[in-house]
């Protein structure tokens, strides 16, 4: 009562804050008329202008009020349009690092020019980020105008772009493009050979368009570089016809989680079913031997229970393509992780691809952390400010509206089940649709949608419906589903980013009716024309009550349940929202209270009769934030297991770029073989033991096997004085000698590529090898609970020890390689460039659940082994299974037993060996 009281007479902090910023505002508006003097040439100088201040030492602040009115005034000149008082209140949040919660309409696209122009001015780079191609493209065209005017230089990060082009896009001083665009070349080029072949620069400044949608819902899912691994189909389609003979009496599901356990019946059961097909390397199913079958078996039978064709996929072309969760959208060219997908693709009889390893990998949240500066817009971040502060250190600034909120927001309609609430949707649909008041129906998914379309086709109701689908004309649909009567059913809020004007969009108008009508006077009237026909149309519309938005049922995200509303009401218009909800509901039938359903089960509700009220929206809401909760700890889990993964990636890259940017690495080579030879000594020779006690028989085998020498070391064993000091420096010696011989013989130059070579691709491989040991590690760790261990404790110790024997298989293999091939470089080849990054699968993966986020498909690359310059011939391409049809070592003394020096990970005699 009294923070209440308190908040009436003060305002509450956001309001103050908002204040507050007006002097700024005023300070702005203040500088307006001098601007307005100025000439196209002096305004467009004033970017010089700015840059010599900044050289001179002031700092973006002290420049920042004039140059919001710089932009202002460019704006009005090459756009149209003029900045509202609230716009720059948001502008200022944003150069802030804040993020601005502004409703839809109120013009985030040009607040952003504000914070972008202004941030741009010191050179380093701006990189505005948004939810799709079609926005980043629209934006750097539209918004583009009045930088390039201003003197900027403006580049858009979509894909199929070629090196170069993405190399000069990110030059640029603003650079457009999506999340996985950028989270896909940071990852991309902390994969290549040179400095020079890198795209990006160090990071500086990021605007995040639809923050809640990209650091929130897609920040459960990190980005995963990956390449295919060997062909299992067989395996994948017989564990697949064994789960589709089980029953549900064998298993336990949780849909809150989509996880599946096995009975102790159906334990037994499976392992009769699976040693009959001789799956079974023990008896026992849960023996170490047969951990893959089991990984397998556990994914067959999620992919056959918990995975839904047409919600979480739909079968094109013969082929699984994923549904995303939040928009609805297909996502062609991505994958399921860990088998998953390979399971879906035999539990629907088409084609199995091989499974995919991961090359690399980063959480948004790890990504977008390395920006010193980032900041944020969107309609809905207010329900997860508490999360923005704990991930991202960003503060949730409420922007006002520039003109009230007109819309009126309806109680909930309650019914018994769904055939009874789409009847009444249908109903309301087509009355509003009679009366001519356009309707936008939010779905949450595929299904939903393709159902409530033969409900409108038996009320014959004329519609357009907006899917996973229909994706390509998104942005035309939802932006003309402000039309006189229009019905446009969107799937999860599909075509977001999308303004919906009452009446419908002049541009896209003009655009399909007047595309092929050259310039002059007639395509004028015609344009003249149209604009006057909206214009009467929105009166129409406006008369109609505005636009209805009318969800079909409550979203787990009340923030989602926003989105959808907040398509009505822009900029003062009039509008209407209602929520239609049944106790069939996802979100109610799992996660709703059972006193709710007991409630209403014994009401005396009618077949058809619908009711509302407060304490039931309340108790959905409730529903709501048990939801909330439990994404934001599987958000903060996967943070925290990436954290520990983060730190062990910032070491492996920034000894990448210290090898990249090195002239020659012979001195990190040398301490590697010296590490390596006293590791080989250390472990037969422990410190303060006795001569008799050493294993000389393994220091031998271990001498030969890493070092390739033989050295007398029965001999050395018959001194008195012999310490295992003594054994090292001789042991040293020799491998020094070998590397001298080695250099003498060879161009130094050439040489130093090759250690530079080596060094790159094994440390790759090792670290690739250690990126699918820290996944199968992450599995498992949660088992350690049943011991009263935490398991995120249990993982930093173990992949801490991981890392270790990482870097020490990293200096043993380097070592090894480099003394035991005999390298022959001709000369035609010695001034051989690096080859083009191949391309592999990227994806957008779960760690714990495999589903894959990815928004759009790319095509991305890693790298190939860097071998050329080393032998005869040009490395052959390796196909999904390595096998290759030619060898390019085969001037290369390498033992059979070697690893392959391709990178591969097989043996030299399995590999490239093996076609020799």
């Amino acid at each position: 009562m009294f923070q209440t009281i308190a908040k009436s007479i003060f305002g509450s902090s956001n309001e103050r804050y908002v204040k507050s910023i007006g002097k700024l505002v005023n300070q702005i508006n203040a500088l307006e008329e001098q601007i307005q003097a100025f000439s196209d040439e002096e305004l467009q100088a004033q970017t010089a202008k700015f840059r010599a201040q900044l050289e001179e030492g002031k700092t973006l602040d002290d420049i920042m009020p004039e140059a919001f009115a710089t932009v202002r005034e460019a704006s009005i000149r090459v756009l149209g349009m003029r900045h509202f008082d609230v716009q720059m209140i948001g502008g200022v949040v944003l150069h802030r690092g804040e993020i601005a919660e502004m409703r839809t309409g109120e013009g985030k696209t040009l607040v952003a020019t504000l914070a972008t122009y202004l941030n741009a001015i010191e050179g380093k780079g701006v990189h505005v980020v948004t939810v799709n191609d079609y926005l980043a493209r629209r934006d750097a065209d539209w918004m583009g105008q009045l930088y390039r005017w201003l003197g900027l230089t403006v580049g858009v990060i979509v894909p199929n772009l070629g090196e170069q082009q993405r190399r000069e896009a990110y030059g640029a001083d603003i650079t457009y493009g999506t999340n996985n665009e950028f989270g896909f070349d940071y990852l991309r080029d902390n994969m290549k050979h040179e400095r020079g072949q890198m795209v990006q620069r160090p990071f500086n400044y990021a605007i995040v368009d639809e923050v809640d949608s990209i650091l929130i819902d897609e920040a459960r899912t990190p980005l995963i570089i990956s390449g295919p691994t060997e062909d299992k189909s067989e395996l994948y389609t017989t564990i697949d016809a064994i789960v589709k003979q089980i029953d549900d009496s064998f298993y336990d599901a949780d849909e809150k989680t989509k996880n599946i356990t096995w009975t102790e019946d159906g334990i037994e059961k499976v392992e009769a079913m699976l040693a009959e097909a001789e799956l079974l390397e023990t008896e026992n199913l849960y023996d170490v031997e047969n951990t893959q079958v089991v990984h397998h078996l556990d994914q067959a039978l999620k992919a056959n229970i918990m995975f839904k064709r047409d919600t979480d996929y739909i079968v094109k072309d013969d082929k699984v393509v994923i549904i995303d969760e939040f928009t609805g959208r297909m996502m062609d060219g991505r994958r399921w992780s860990n088998g998953l997908h390979q399971a879906v693709e035999a539990k629907e009889g088409v084609k199995i691809e091989p499974e995919n390893q991961t090359m690399a990998s980063i959480t948004f949240q790890n990504y977008f952390r390395m920006y010193p500066k980032l900041s944020g817009m969107t309609g809905t971040a207010a329900t997860e400010a508490s999360e923005f502060w704990d991930i991202y250190k960003m503060n949730v600034v409420e922007i006002p509206t520039n003109v009230p909120v007109q819309r009126i927001d309806e109680e909930d309609e309650f019914y018994k089940n769904t055939v009874d609430k789409f009847k009444a949707i249908a109903k309301a649909i087509r009355e509003k649709s009679e009366i001519g008041q356009p309707v936008l129906v939010g779905t949450v998914s595929i299904e939903k949608s393709e159902m409530l379309s033969k409900f409108l086709d038996e009320e014959e109701v004329e519609h357009a419906v907006l899917n996973a689908r229909f994706h390509e004309m998104e942005a035309r649909i939802v932006a003309q589903a402000g039309r006189l009567g229009a019905v446009t059913i969107a799937t999860n809020m599909a075509g977001r980013g999308t303004d919906i004007q009452l009446g419908g969009n002049v541009d896209f108008r003009i655009e399909d009716e007047l595309g092929d009508m050259p310039e002059g006077p007639e395509r004028e009237a015609a344009i003249e024309t149209i604009k006057q026909e909206i214009a009467a149309e929105r009166d129409k519309v406006l008369e109609a009550g505005g636009l209805f938005v009318l969800g079909t049922e409550r979203h787990e995200s009340r923030r989602i349940d926003n989105q959808l509303r907040g398509r009505s009401g822009r900029q003062g218009d009039p509008g209407l929202s209602r929520f239609y909800l049944c106790l069939e509901d996802d979100l109610l039938r799992i996660f709703g209270p059972d006193t709710l359903f007991a409630r209403m089960m014994n009401s005396n509700l009618e077949d058809g009769e619908a009711i509302g009220s407060r304490w039931l929206s309340k108790a959905i809401e409730t529903a709501q934030k048990k939801v909330e909760a439990r994404n934001y700890d599987i958000r903060k889990q996967v943070v925290e297991y990436d954290d520990v993964m983060n730190d062990q990636r910032k070491v492996i890259y920034e000894q990448r770029a210290e090898i990249m940017d090195s002239e020659t690495v012979d001195d990190v080579v040398v301490d590697m073989r010296h590490d390596t030879v006293a590791t080989i000594v250390g472990e037969a020779c422990p410190p303060g033991s006795y001569p008799e006690q050493w294993n000389v028989e393994g220091l031998k085998e271990r001498v030969a096997e890493v070092l390739g020498i033989e050295p007398p070391i029965d001999a050395w064993m018959q001194e008195d004085t012999l310490e295992p000091e003594l054994i090292e420096e001789r042991l040293r010696t020799e491998a020094d000698a070998i590397m001298d011989r080695k250099i003498a013989e060879n161009d130094p130059s050439i040489w130093r590529q090759v250690e530079k070579s080596i060094l790159l691709e094994r440390l790759d491989f090792h670290w690739k090898e250690h990126l699918a040991t820290l996944d199968a590690l992450r599995q498992v760790v949660f088992l350690r609970a049943y011991a009263q261990k935490q398991p995120i404790n249990e993982y930093k110790q173990e992949a801490f020890g991981l890392f270790e024997s990482m870097l020490h298989k990293l200096r043993e293999d380097v070592t090894g390689i480099l003394l035991k091939s005999e390298l022959r470089i001709a000369p035609q080849q010695q001034q051989q460039t690096l080859p083009d990054l191949p391309d592999f699968l990227t994806g957008h993966i779960d760690p714990l659940t495999g589903l894959d986020n990815s928004a759009d498909g790319d095509g991305s690359a890693t790298r190939e082994a860097l071998f050329g310059a080393l032998a005869g011939s040009p490395r052959a391409a390796a196909g999904p299974g390595g096998s290759v049809s030619e060898n390019p070592y085969a001037d290369m003394e390498i033992s059979r037993n070697a690893p392959c020096p391709c990178g591969s990970g097989s043996k030299y005699k399995h590999c490239h060996g093996a076609a020799g």
